[in-house]
């Protein structure tokens, strides 16, 4: 079962991938990183990305019925991950699930020019489900 950096070289070989984080929402620390940041400083940018991260795990309109009962992460909630869209790319953040409190996600950023959102979503999910975090 891979680590964060294994699984960040794997992120990399996606078509497209620009660069990749490993980030704990709830802190907005990068546990990993690797490629290129959007904005030229990786901290900034997982600080950022958790924000939206955070937004989106914590509401209760994103519940699926009957699973939400006040606890907050993404093993709460329906949230699997959250795509923006940009005019240069995308980025994906995929929620990672974990045996202490899943408060990690995975933050890609993808060419939207050379990328195929589709495919990247689905291998990120797979790689997030290997993801091992000790």
């Amino acid at each position: 079962m891979p680590g964060i950096d294994e699984c960040l070289l794997e992120v990399m070989r996606l078509p497209g991938a620009r660069g990749a984080a490993v980030v704990d929402w709830t802190s907005g620390l990068a546990l990993g990183t690797i490629g290129e940041s959007p904005n030229g400083d990786h901290e900034a940018t997982a600080a950022e990305t958790a924000e939206v991260a955070r937004m989106a795990a914590e509401q209760p309109v994103f519940a699926e019925a009957g699973v939400f009962s006040g606890a907050k992460g993404p093993s709460a909630s329906a949230v699997e991950d959250v795509i923006v869209t940009t005019a240069p790319g995308y980025h994906i953040l995929r929620f990672v699930e974990t045996a202490f409190d899943s408060s990690v996600f995975l933050h890609l950023w993808l060419d939207r020019s050379e990328g195929n959102l589709a495919m990247a979503r689905i291998r990120l999910g797979e790689i997030a489900e290997r993801l091992v975090l000790a």
